[in-house]
């Protein structure tokens, strides 16, 4: 039988998709994605139509949207996938690009490892920001609240652990490659916010 002909019961379409089936109940529950029909002993059947609808439901959160508002912006037609395509394909380039950010990190501290010394706390927190920048979808907001954060942090240190602080991170920048220091220049520049 086609796919797109095929009827997926909701615990196949939950293990096809790895969706549970609580989450497909309430997505019929509140109306976002009700099945196209039921057996016999009621259970739910989804289609191929069905299927897309629950990608776009998954990208639009994947997004950050709300159920209230994936289910504003859905309204009754799931419409053209290929915006929503483009954008979940923008949305994945961008987590890749923070995974680089968090490789390049964790490489350089590895390299400060191998030569026997221990990163500082400032790179570890400089590691812990960009793992939670790739783990989260952050706003501006909650990104300069972590920056000010970070700057409290640091005036609260004294003279000898900023001089140690400065020291370590003049070994970790020595330990980078000149590529490697570029992408976390990029990184910065790209989330540091705009000073008036």
């Amino acid at each position: 039988m086609d796919s797109e002909e095929r009827l997926w019961r909701v615990g196949e379409l939950a293990r096809a998709t790895g969706i549970t089936v609580r989450a497909l109940r309430h997505y019929d529950r509140v109306g976002l994605l009700v099945p196209s029909s039921r057996t016999a002993a009621g259970y739910r059947c989804y289609t191929g139509a069905d299927v897309r609808r629950l990608h776009v439901i998954l990208a639009l959160r994947g997004f950050g949207l709300s159920l209230a508002e994936v289910g504003r912006t859905l309204g009754d037609d799931a419409g053209d996938p290929r915006e929503i395509l483009r954008r979940q394909l923008d949305a994945a380039d961008e987590r890749i690009r923070r995974a680089m950010a968090v490789r390049t990190r964790v490489n350089g501290m590895l390299g400060l490892l191998d030569q026997l010394t221990e990163p500082s706390v400032s790179a570890f927190v400089d590691l812990i920001e960009g793992m939670v920048l790739m783990e989260q979808r952050m706003t501006p907001e909650q990104f300069a609240a972590m920056s000010r954060r970070r700057q409290e942090l640091a005036a609260s240190l004294s003279d000898e652990e900023r001089a140690e602080m400065d020291k370590r991170r003049e070994e970790a920048m020595a330990a980078l490659s000149p590529e490697q220091i570029e992408q976390m220049q990029r990184e910065r520049a790209r989330w540091r916010p705009v000073e008036a």
